[in-house]
């Protein structure tokens, strides 16, 4: 489950708070201050609810913190966690768990979580000292080149930025301010990227990690038919330590889902069946207090229970037109049909001359044959036997779309590009509307049929022109990334693959719809009435008006620093199905144990292109408003802290990219850095134009500065491209193999659609970074820091992240494979996928029993039922024993590939 992400909701809640102050400042083409921006006195009365909403939000937090473990607190006891995953108890109290909070480090979240959660936090991290830094440079130059500026009609916030600027002699400040910010912003966006790679390589170089199989292990997607045999692989890839072979599971996959679907009906209506008993039961005995016990007693020996037909469960085959069943019964009888259907299937499939999928799965022995076989071109046509990912775990494949051709794969690609890019283009209406929308009584004066509007009453226009936009825009923003990630996973082979490709489709859309298109619709509705009445005056109107759109964004990350992080430690989505939802939705043990012992996790393709939007939203404002920085200092500061509780405490990793959105993230930043060049370009350009020559100085240096930024980004790109994707051959050359658990290398036929080739089940192959001569530690202190951050070649390098950063937990291998365990890797799941257990909750009466062994005669071998571990409290309620999960019937130990 995803955590609650805000932010979306709150872009027009910010602006009906300072867009309308701003907007007043132009339109009524006066130049008397009383008509100026009264962005202070709006953003003063903006910070003090949203400030008491902030307190009250983070009081209920505080409240049920305590109360609810398992939603505040699971990686400090969740036992299906391993002990190295554990998170320090908190300690008692309200504010206990701030000690635990203030002594963690973050690089505690590698070796107890995953690099994605550290990475994420360390974004935040890298955002709060562009912003710090940002101030820095530029509040002490630009603040008082700002506010001595003389242009009319500026007031209030507007001051301090470059609205308040008439004379062009004062762009020079701007001009070389912007050139020191941005090339520190590129310093600091290419020492994130050199350390990314570092520690990339560190931790995927760590004992942990290399032992997985997944490190070792190439997918090959679009292989031809005659290749589909082991003998042919191993003559391709002689250093193949495993082959898997994806088998066809045609009809196989329906059936196995057919069966589970019957198992989860059964599960369901037998709960549902016992449960009703039970509460009726107990509003019997409150009436006959005396009989209570003798009648459980005679249900129990006789086996009989006072059921009506009409009581028991049922459901139509159809939807409204079908055939209405008792459910308990056509659930047995589809088990007792499917269940060895689909046993006997899976026999068939498993045999090596089944029909096969186009793609192939390869363990190498080691992480370099693997490497090499992931960059070598396999086959002598173009688009065949194509190595498609590399690393990703069985549960990461997306198995419906291996066998898609070459060719289908592209034209989904090119249909989703294309898709993406309509969304930009056509939500520029609704969201534009909304934008105008937050704004509409300030232009009712040039349009007459809008003029009843100013005959509303102010409350009611207050909700039209706020909460309507807020909700619109919510509903559509919610929708784009599900669009986006719905089109992804109609051809992309593995889910790590769908994030990425999302991200890079919902970045841009993001940047257009919720930044430019919001910025530029507020500004030219705010002087609407003055362009009618002067068309040519638009460009210098807008440009004008645009360092005035800054308020809304300084209300906007406020907002979200105060809201969006405060929500961060409620943990509403979680708290809730803590609350009521879970009771309502969770009607089985197994539906409880699962909500129990699973650790919610972001979405990376759709939450970081939001976050990295704040960040293009504060580059872009820097220099025409830097005082935006301050306000995204604070922003990303408080929004830290309430990822940082999550990380630490409540949240796990549903998908593993290796850090990839995390690069892609802090690339398309750069995207801020073209924005704000641009604009500075044009409001030069306009400034010269009725300026003179003075702005031309300011003018070609701001040019210079872009085609040093596009050159750098293409460098930059160049130079790390492969080093962010492929480990390097120097840190992979030190290889080792413990020789006591590695047995000796032996041929072997194929059996089950793969091969052993190399190795046993307990086999390892584990690597050490070069550590011939000792890497220097990271020093210490103020001075140590700043030497860190400014030489991270020398400080940060794999050797240095490996010996004094990682975890002592990744040192350690995972666990052996069992020899079942390697077989069934990277088979298909319809292949291998067990027939459900039915587990139900034991009552006091003996039903539960009865239903467990008629459902045990009725279906036959192949399933398991029990009523073991879980029960009817007094009150009528499911429990199960949460203290010791593993005695769950649905316990499993599931290998970590």
């Amino acid at each position: 489950m995803e955590s609650f992400d805000p932010t979306r909701t709150l872009l027009l809640a910010a602006r009906q708070a300072s867009g309308s102050s701003s907007a007043s400042a132009s339109s009524s083409g006066s130049s008397d201050t009383k008509q100026g921006s009264s962005s202070v006195s709006a953003f003063l009365s903006t910070l003090i609810p949203i400030f008491v909403i902030a307190c009250i939000i983070f009081g209920l937090f505080l409240f049920f913190q305590k109360k609810y473990d398992r939603v505040y607190g699971p990686r400090t006891f969740l036992q299906t966690l391993d002990k190295d995953e554990y998170s320090p108890k908190q300690s008692p109290g309200a504010f206990g768990w701030t000690k635990e909070f203030r002594e963690l480090a973050d690089e505690f979240v590698l070796g107890h979580s995953s690099l994605e959660n550290y990475l994420f936090l360390r974004y935040f991290k890298t955002l709060v000292v562009i912003s710090f830094v940002g101030c820095l440079i530029t509040w002490p130059v630009l603040f008082p080149v700002n506010a001595t500026g003389n242009a009319p009609n500026t007031s209030g916030f507007d001051i301090l930025s470059f609205a308040h600027i008439s004379d062009g002699a004062r762009y020079w400040a701007h001009s070389l301010i912007g050139v020191i910010f941005f090339s520190f912003v590129m310093f600091v966006i290419t020492r994130e990227m050199l350390y990314y790679c570092y520690m990339r390589q560190a931790y995927l170089l760590s004992p942990y990690n290399s032992s997985k199989m997944s490190s070792k292990t190439v997918l090959f997607t679009d292989v031809p038919v005659e290749y589909r045999n082991v003998g042919a692989m191993e003559h391709i890839f002689p250093n193949a330590k495993y082959i898997w072979i994806a088998a066809d599971p045609e009809d196989l996959e329906e059936h196995v889902k057919e069966r589970d679907q019957a198992s989860v009906k059964l599960e369901g209506a037998e709960m549902k069946l016992i449960g009703n008993y039970v509460k009726k039961q107990i509003k019997a005995n409150k009436k006959n207090r005396g009989d209570s016990e003798d009648g459980r007693l005679r249900e129990q020996e006789s086996g009989s229970f006072d059921i009506a037909p009409k009581e028991r469960p049922t459901h139509k085959l159809k939807p409204l037109i079908g055939k209405k069943v008792d459910t308990i019964d056509w659930s047995r009888g589809e088990l007792h049909r499917l269940i060895p259907e689909v046993a006997r299937e899976q026999a068939e499939k498993r045999d090596p001359k089944s029909n096969k999928l186009a793609a192939v799965f390869i363990e190498f022995d080691t992480i370099r044959d693997a490497q090499a076989a992931y960059q070598q071109v396999a086959h002598q046509t173009p688009f065949h036997m194509t190595p498609r990912d590399f690393g990703m775990p069985p549960e990461q494949v997306i198995w419906s779309n291996l066998n898609q051709p070459w060719w289908q794969r592209k034209m989904w690609s090119a249909f989703g590009t294309a898709f993406a890019t309509f969304l930009c283009i056509f939500w520029t209406i609704p969201i534009a509307f909304a934008g105008i929308i937050t704004n509409i009584n300030y232009i009712t004066d040039k349009v007459p049929f809008l003029a009843w509007i100013q005959d509303i009453p102010p409350q009611i226009l207050g909700i039209v022109t706020g909460l309507i936009p807020v909700v619109l825009v919510a509903v559509m923003m919610a929708l784009v990334p599900i669009f986006l990630s719905l089109v992804a996973r109609q051809f992309l082979p593995t889910m790590p693959a769908v994030q990425a490709k999302v991200q890079r489709w919902y970045f841009p859309f993001q940047v257009v719809q919720v930044f430019l298109v919001t910025t530029f619709t507020s500004a030219a509705t705010s002087v609407v009435t003055n362009i009618i009445d002067d068309p040519t005056s638009a460009p210098a109107l807008l440009a004008t008006n645009l360092p005035k759109a800054s308020n809304f964004y300084i209300v906007y990350f406020v907002l979200n620093g105060l809201i969006a992080a405060s929500l961060q430690f409620l943990n509403i989505v979680p708290l809730l199905f803590a609350l009521f939802l879970g009771k309502i939705l969770d009607t089985t043990p197994k539906k409880m144990y699962n909500r129990y012992v699973t650790l919610g996790g972001l979405g990376w393709g759709a939450f970081y292109p939001k976050m990295t939007l704040l960040g293009v939203i504060a580059l872009s404002y820097s220099i025409i408003a830097p005082l935006v920085l301050g306000f995204a200092t604070v922003g990303f500061a408080l929004m830290y802290l309430g990822f940082r509780y999550n990380v630490l405490f409540t949240l796990g990793t549903t998908v593993d990219t290796k850090g990839d959105c995390y690069a892609r993230a802090l690339k398309q930043l750069i995207t801020g850095l073209y924005i704000s060049e641009i604009c500075l370009i044009g409001l030069f350009a306009i400034g010269s134009a009725g300026n003179g020559l003075v702005s031309l100085g300011p003018l070609i240096i701001m040019i210079i500065m872009l085609i040093a930024t596009v050159i750098w980004n293409m460098e930059l790109s160049n130079a790390l491209d492969k080093h962010s994707r492929i480990l390097p051959c120097d840190l992979l050359a030190d290889e080792y193999r413990d020789e006591d658990t590695e047995d000796v290398a032996e041929k072997g036929g194929a059996t089950n659609g793969h091969s052993k080739k190399l190795g046993s089940a307990t086999s390892t192959g584990l690597y050490q970074l070069p550590n011939s001569a000792d890497p220097p530690a990271p020093p210490s202190g103020l001075v140590g820091k700043i030497k860190s951050f400014i030489f991270p070649t020398k400080f940060a390098s794999a050797a240095v992240l490996s010996r004094y950063i990682l975890s002592p937990f990744l040192t350690q291998p995972v666990r052996p494979y069992t020899e079942k365990e390697r077989e069934e890797a990277y088979l298909h799941p319809a292949l291998t996928a067990e027939v459900p257990i039915i587990w139900l909750a034991r009552d006091p009466h003996g039903l539960s029993r009865r239903e467990v062994g008629a459902c045990r005669r009725e279906i036959g071998e192949g399933i398991e039922v029990t009523d073991e571990e879980a029960w009817f409290n007094e009150q009528g309620r499911v429990e199960w024993d949460k203290t010791h999960p593993q005695k769950a019937p649905v316990w499993e130990d599931a290998p970590e590939y």
